[in-house]
């Protein structure tokens, strides 16, 4: 929930005026710790009453263990006026249930959602009987579900630790009973429950997480891997991996040794690694491959670090603005800011470790290659001649191209023998810049806008919980329960005046009374007013008369004495009493789409009472949720917005071309409109998983665009077919391996049984498919027919096309030392 949201200083206020242990009666409004729930058949028949009894004297029978004592229930329960334990009404409701069957009474009828106890209180049951079919006025027919809850101090820290064994025997209680009584079921929940179950994600998806670092570090290997034993590169693949890995561990051990919490977001940091990681590394051995084989490794790793440190370096400070502005003070949900800091510093240690261990990697390899040692086992490769005696075997693992087997016309590069290479030069390039297949991407482009456009007109805002949890747990099992049973009526809603008003005044008492039209009501000021009007008394009394009448009735007449708990009174030095807050309770009647309507509803009424003349709060524990994701959405979104204009004031300083900032910001809004688009067809709502998702795609984006696009634009003369040839030749082949392996490390997440990584698997694939289809599709189509405009190559000479002279010392058999020319253009 966000650390400064309006819900948690609204509770601070209720707690600091009406703490849980003067609820008494009122408890349900406080807290939401519901305990069991029954569903089918008739709860409040016979054979279900007693079963529910039995089950309630079970629980209070719980016992925890410690050195020296036994508790109970009774010792760490809410006390109530008499020292006994605070049960629901509904206990009460069900006892009077059964004395009156066992002594065959039949003027006993239960009515919803208020019904009366022999006692003469009036009692709320809607948040208690669910499915309920009632009678002509209000009288309950049946009711398909009960919930019982249970409540427990929090004094101290030995109590809390009792307490929290004792839900964990309660759950326990709960599963037993349900054994031996099939036919119910049973759905218990405590306060804990939510937060077990959020954690429970990562314990479900180790599994699964192996699986996926296997299949990369496969993939990963072969992607890297070529007939030629010389040239080929597993080792650099493992351990671009194994870079990634090591910055995630560093970020990790950063986070616990400074203190850090985890949370099960931390699930999505090692996908933000391998899509930015592995694209880098890919990256350089792509350059590698670019370099002449003839050229000392030192001139070769400097070739490379010159053609790919550059992009690289640029992208891993776009990484660090936008999750270092998302780990800032501008971001107020906690989990996204420890998710952003752990990232950031994930991407910092990848940057020095690509720098440093992959770099001098590279240049261990780049020895071995050119001392002509095999790429696994560094042995020296024989010459063809001597291979040719051994068996085919051999002769296959040690296949290696020398360079002077290679004659003088032929200027093919060894390393187009590579499977990729050779796919996407000798083929693909060709395919997708042919006139008869444009018009057919150009309308693929437009079915796929269609498509984005219609998810993007239907998107929700998520503020589900079972969103975040694994989902065979108690807490999907219980709210789905909830929502079926009990969405008649909302949680009660506290309604809290903080300033002492005049409340003998009748125009005051109007105005409260105006502020709550339209809910049904629960509210000691409501039932004062009728009992007073009962009386024939005026409420337009002086203070002193009014106050202490308040007073008297609420201490003498049993039916008020609970309402005294809603009300302050403090004494002044005149003996004059006067009431400092008050509460009453409001219950809004809702439908199905119970989300929406609360929500409004919190909007109405802190609108409501910022105009309103009487100083109040709305107050529910289920608001911080609600205030939670109403700012899930805004606050990220605002953070990536302000990101993106930083990176492109930044970056305009840096490109050789304002044409790059264009390309790169109308490709980025293409792939997040379509991201947002079919995620929300894919039944995935705007909840903070998927928004942290959505402003790793800006970035996700830009690391693979950028630098097809800059090769593109600052390609000069030829043709733009040309050119972007030349940029898929260049930089596809790392595009195509980190995706490869991306979507393969990915797939496992799928079959994770929780609705977290379902999202998280959901968001970063569609993330990368949409990329990869404007990398490969959309960007080569329309950058064909569109500017910048390239020039044609000038046949005539000019200066710059002179003739070079390089001389070139031979040795004779005799050693006699000849110089020759060799005209070289």
């Amino acid at each position: 929930a966000p650390t400064h949201s309006l819900a948690k200083i609204e509770r601070n206020l209720v707690d600091s005026l009406f703490p849980v242990n003067r609820s008494k009666h009122r408890l349900y409004s406080d807290l939401q710790t519901p305990g069991s729930s029954f569903r089918k058949a008739n709860m409040l028949d016979q054979h279900h009453t007693d079963l529910i009894l039995k089950l309630h004297s079970a629980v209070t029978r719980i016992q925890v263990q410690r050195p020296g004592f036994n508790y109970t229930f009774a010792h760490i329960c809410i006390l109530n006026n008499d020292k006994t334990c605070i049960v629901d009404d509904i206990v009460h409701v069900l006892e009077e249930l059964k004395a009156a069957r066992s002594s065959n009474r039949t003027n006993f009828a239960i009515t919803y959602p208020i019904t009366h106890l022999k006692d003469g209180r009036e009692v709320y049951n809607g948040h208690q009987l669910g499915g309920v079919t009632v009678h002509s006025k209000d009288r309950v027919k049946s009711a398909e579900a009960i919930q019982l809850t249970y409540y427990l101090q929090a004094i101290n820290s030995l109590n809390d630790m009792v307490a929290e064994k004792w839900e964990s025997i309660f759950c326990d209680t709960i599963e037993l009973f349900q054994k031996s009584n099939r036919k119910v079921k049973m759905y218990p929940f405590t306060s804990s429950s939510l937060k077990e179950d959020f954690q429970k994600t990562s314990r479900v998806s180790e599994r699964y997480l192996i699986t996926s670092l296997v299949l990369v570090v496969t993939l990963a290997i072969l992607c890297c891997s070529m007939q030629d034993c010389v040239r080929s590169k597993p080792w650099l693949g493992l351990l671009g991996l194994l870079t990634v890995t090591l910055a995630t561990l560093t970020a990790a051990g950063i986070i616990n040794l400074t203190g850090g919490k985890y949370n099960s977001t931390f699930l999505g940091i090692p996908f933000v690694m391998l899509g930015h990681g592995l694209y880098g590394t890919f990256e350089m051995l792509s350059s590698w491959r670019k370099t002449r084989e003839d050229q000392h490794v030192k001139e070769r790793t400097a070739a490379v670090f010159a053609d790919s440190m550059l992009s690289f370096s640029l992208t891993t400070a776009m990484y660090l603005v936008t999750f270092g502005i998302g780990a800032s003070p501008f971001t107020n949900i906690e989990a996204a800011r420890i998710f952003c800091c752990n990232s950031c510093i994930a991407i910092f240690f990848n940057y020095l470790y690509v720098l440093s261990f992959y770099g001098s990697s590279l240049v261990f390899t780049g020895y071995i290659e050119n001392n002509y040692q095999h790429s696994i086992f560094c042995r020296k490769v024989p010459k063809p001649e001597v291979l040719q005696e051994k068996p085919a075997w051999y002769r296959f693992l040690l296949t290696a191209k020398f360079s002077e087997d290679t004659d003088d016309s032929e200027e093919t590069n060894t390393y187009e023998s590579h499977l990729l290479v050779w796919f996407l030069k000798r083929y693909y390039c060709d395919w997708i810049t042919n006139t008869y297949v444009k018009p057919f991407v150009v309308l693929f482009y437009l079915v796929y806008i269609s498509f984005a456009l219609m998810g993007y007109l239907q998107v929700s805002e998520g503020s589900d919980l079972s969103n975040i949890v694994a989902t065979a747990t108690r807490t999907i099992e219980y709210t789905t329960a909830q929502q079926k049973y009990f969405s008649n009526y909302s949680p009660v809603i506290g309604f809290y005046i903080y300033e002492s008003i005049e409340y003998w005044n009748t125009s005051v008492q109007e105005d409260v009374l105006e502020y709550t039209k339209g809910f049904v009501r629960i509210s000691w000021f409501e039932s004062y007013l009728n009992y007073l009007r009962k009386l024939n008394i005026s409420t337009g009394l002086p203070k002193k008369n009014f106050t202490d009448m308040l007073r008297n009735s609420f201490l003498k007449t049993p039916q008020f004495a609970h309402f005294s708990e809603d009300i302050i009174f403090s004494k002044k030095y005149n003996n004059e009493v006067d009431v400092v807050a008050s509460r009453m309770f409001l219950v809004a009647k809702t439908m199905e789409t119970k989300r929406e309507e609360l929500y409004d509803l919190l909007e109405t009424l802190r609108k409501l009472s910022l105009t309103s003349k009487v100083k109040f709060i709305v107050f529910n524990p289920s608001f911080v949720y609600m205030d939670r994701y109403a700012s899930s959405v805004g606050a990220p979104l605002q953070n990536s917005c302000i990101s993106a204009l930083f990176l492109l004031f930044f970056s305009a300083f840096l490109v050789a071309d304002s044409l790059i900032n264009v390309w790169l910001t109308l490709t980025v809004a293409s792939v997040e409109f379509g991201v947002i688009g079919f995620m929300t067809l894919w039944k995935v709502e705007l909840d903070c998983i998927s928004v942290l998702c959505l402003i790793y795609g800006i970035n996700y984006t830009i690391d693979n665009c950028a630098p097809l696009l800059s090769t593109f634009v600052l390609g000069k003369e030829f043709t733009r077919t040309k050119w972007v040839k030349n940029a898929l030749e260049v930089h596809g082949v790392a595009i195509l391996q980190s995706y490869l392996c991306y979507i393969v490390g990915l797939i496992p997440l799928a079959a994770v049984p929780s609705n977290l990584t379902r999202t998280l698997f959901r968001c970063l694939f569609l993330i990368a498919l949409v990329t990869f289809f404007h990398c490969f599709a959309i960007l080569p189509v329309i950058l064909t027919f569109l500017p910048p405009s390239k020039k044609k190559r000038k046949e005539k000479k000019n200066p710059e096309n002179r003739e070079e002279i390089e001389c070139v010392e031979m040795v004779d058999m005799d050693s006699t030392r000849v110089v020759d020319q060799i005209t070289t253009v």
